[in-house]
């Protein structure tokens, strides 16, 4: 695993200074999210607040190898791209331990969201807005060779006022141009492109049979999704979602949708990759539906939730649906990185509770 400018290499982590971090000034709060790899904390860096990501690095030669690889290549796609729909990147180090430190989204995931929705739908505007910021992330990472692999609602966050949704968790992004073959862990089967599943199991050195289109697929998914605030593949599991759509080329009814909007997601998840439309083409397809339809009505939020009422989803991924301050779970603990000296020193808490 390797590229030249030496961001993808495990025995080296190159990182522009401007996006080192130093540890001495990093206050870490309450942890908002684990992962199978990581914790997510809440915390402080010379004064923002801000979310940090610990990466674990693994027990055996091999496991830490593979989890420095990962931590260099998210680093260097999130060091990469800006974006309005991207979240904002701080910095990271690798020493005392691996870490990424980027804005505090205060909306919680679009998962979660939606969630709280339930029954009700969003209304259709509302939809096709949220749509579009995925869209213009996606966009700008396709425009930079990267492919985010991992689109789905928990790894999309809304900011605090519900209005904009930006992209996160890129610790299974890749450069297209990189032959790096697929492993099964990559991607969350439900929301993967279907032709992704046939190069889990090529032996290594055989051609690539995925593009950048393997995202433009997943986006499908999670447009209809917005749209019917229901679960894709309702019924399945997610290897049996996975394998109706790559064998039997099943996928969620389209029959109920406007015509436009139809054609749209339907067009995404066509079999054939080539046949997909690029992000640009399916911003334009979503701004020409968005003003044939009327102007959206006025939209209840969900209501906030106690803890007690609050199901809580661990990440599917690193990072994944952490990347925010989940108010209504840690409204108790917020204090904690309030009070400056009740802060908790990054070392501290490497330390004693890491």
């Amino acid at each position: 695993m390797g590229s030249g400018n030496g961001f993808f290499s495990t025995q080296e982590f190159n990182l522009d200074s401007k996006w080192l971090i130093d540890p001495q000034q990093l206050f870490v709060g309450p942890k908002i999210g684990e992962g199978a790899h990581a914790k997510v904390y809440e915390g402080k860096y010379k004064n923002q607040n801000v979310a940090i990501k610990v990466v674990r690095r693994g027990e055996t030669p091999e496991e830490i190898a593979r989890r420095e690889g990962r931590f260099a290549r998210e680093v260097a796609m999130l060091s990469k791209v800006q974006h309005k729909n991207l979240v904002k990147f701080i910095g990271a180090c690798k020493e005392p331990v691996m870490v990424i430190v980027t804005e505090l989204l205060l909306g919680g995931t679009l998962r979660k969201y939606l969630l709280n929705m339930r029954p009700k739908c969003l209304d259709m505007c509302v939809a096709i807005g949220f749509a579009l910021d995925i869209a213009r992330a996606m966009e700008c990472l396709h425009s930079h060779g990267i492919i985010h692999w991992d689109l789905k609602p928990e790894n999309l966050i809304l900011t605090e006022d519900h209005k904009t949704v930006k992209l996160a968790d890129f610790g299974l992004a890749r450069e297209e141009s990189l032959t790096e073959m697929m492993t099964a862990e990559t991607g969350t089967y439900r929301w993967m492109a279907p032709e992704l599943y046939s190069t889990v199991t090529l032996r290594q050195g055989e051609k690539k049979h995925y593009n950048h289109k393997v995202d433009a697929y997943s986006f499908a998914i999670v447009l209809w999704e917005l749209i019917h605030n229901k679960l894709p593949f309702e019924g399945m599991s997610n290897l049996q979602a996975a394998y109706a759509a790559a064998f039997k080329n099943v996928r969620p009814s389209a029959e109920d949708l406007p015509e436009d909007l139809a054609a749209i997601v339907t067009s995404c998840w066509q079999e054939d990759p080539n046949a997909r439309p690029n992000f640009t083409q399916i911003i334009q397809m979503l701004l020409h539906y968005l003003s044939t339809v009327s102007p959206p009505e006025l939209v209840m939020m969900p209501p906030k939730r106690t803890t007690s009422e609050n199901v809580v989803f661990p990440p599917e991924s690193p990072g994944t649906s952490s990347l925010m301050a989940a108010r209504d779970d840690v409204a108790e603990t917020q204090k904690t990185v309030d009070g400056e000296d009740r802060r908790k020193g990054f070392f501290f808490c490497f330390n004693q509770c890491y």
